[in-house]
C-alpha cells in the first residue's frame, strides 16, 4: 500500500465530493459509539463546510419509510436537494449514488455516515478497490457501540482510506489564511459548530472592539 504523503495528498476542495450516508433517526436511536448530538453536530457542521467551499455533496438514505428522514441539521444546508433513497447497506451497489458522484468529475470521496461499521465501511472499501481516493470522516460517523466503530475505523485504514475528524477537513480545505474568498462562510461554521474555538473568535472579536482603558478618545 503507497504511503499517503506529499502536497496532492491533501484535500482540495476543487477536487473533493462528500457523501453523507444515512444520518437518520433509526441509525441515531442505536448510535453508541459517540455522545448523539456530537454526531448530528459534527455531520451538520461538516455538510456546512461543504456548502461554504463549493464541494458538491451528495445526500443518501436507506429506506426512508422506515429509518426517517436524514436530520434536518443536514437537509437544511441543501434546501431542494434530492435525498438518493436506497434498499441496499453498501451505498457503492446503488448505481444512482455512484453516477451523481462519478458527474462531479471529483477524485477524493469523503464519506461520513451511520453506522460506520456497515454503511461506511463497506462502500469505503469498495470504492477503495475501484482506486478512488477515499477519506472518512470519523467524528461525522458512528456505530453500536465503541468497538465497532473503532474496529471499522482499523479495517478501513487497513484497506487504504484516510481518516479524519470534519475540522480537520474544512481547514484542509481552507489550507491559507490568505485565501479570503470562503474565510467568512467558514468562520460561520466556527462559531455555531466548533464550540472552544468559535467562542474564542467571537471573544477576540469583542476585545478588538473594546476600547482600552485610559487611552484616548
Amino acid at each position: 500500500m503507497p504511503f499517503r504523503n506529499g502536497l496532492d495528498s491533501l484535500l482540495r476542495p476543487e477536487d473533493s465530493v462528500l457523501v453523507l450516508i444515512d444520518h437518520q433517526p433509526f441509525q441515531l436511536a442505536n448510535l453508541n459509539s459517540h455522545d448523539p448530538h456530537m454526531v448530528v453536530n459534527n455531520s451538520a457542521a461538516l455538510a456546512k463546510s461543504a456548502r461554504a467551499f463549493g464541494v458538491p455533496t451528495i445526500l443518501t438514505s436507506v429506506v426512508e419509510g422506515r429509518g426517517g428522514y436524514i436530520f434536518p441539521q443536514i437537509t437544511d444546508v441543501f434546501p431542494g436537494q434530492e435525498v438518493i433513497d436506497r434498499t441496499t447497506l453498501n451505498t457503492w451497489e446503488d448505481k444512482k449514488v455512484v453516477d451523481a458522484v462519478k458527474a462531479t468529475g471529483r477524485k477524493q470521496l469523503i464519506i461520513a455516515g451511520l453506522y460506520t461499521e456497515i454503511c461506511v465501511a463497506m462502500p469505503a472499501i469498495h470504492a477503495l478497490g475501484e482506486g478512488w481516493d477515499v477519506t472518512v470522516v470519523t467524528d461525522a460517523c458512528g456505530g453500536v457501540s465503541v468497538e465497532s466503530h473503532e474496529v471499522a475505523i482499523q479495517r478501513m485504514i487497513a484497506a487504504g482510506a484516510n481518516v479524519m475528524t470534519w475540522l480537520a477537513v474544512a481547514s484542509e480545505w481552507y489550507r491559507d489564511h490568505a485565501r479570503t474568498e470562503h474565510a467568512a462562510e467558514f468562520v460561520e461554521v466556527l462559531k455555531h459548530h466548533a464550540a472552544g474555538s468559535g467562542i474564542a473568535f467571537l471573544w477576540e472579536q469583542q476585545l478588538l472592539d473594546t476600547p482600552v482603558a485610559g487611552s484616548a478618545g
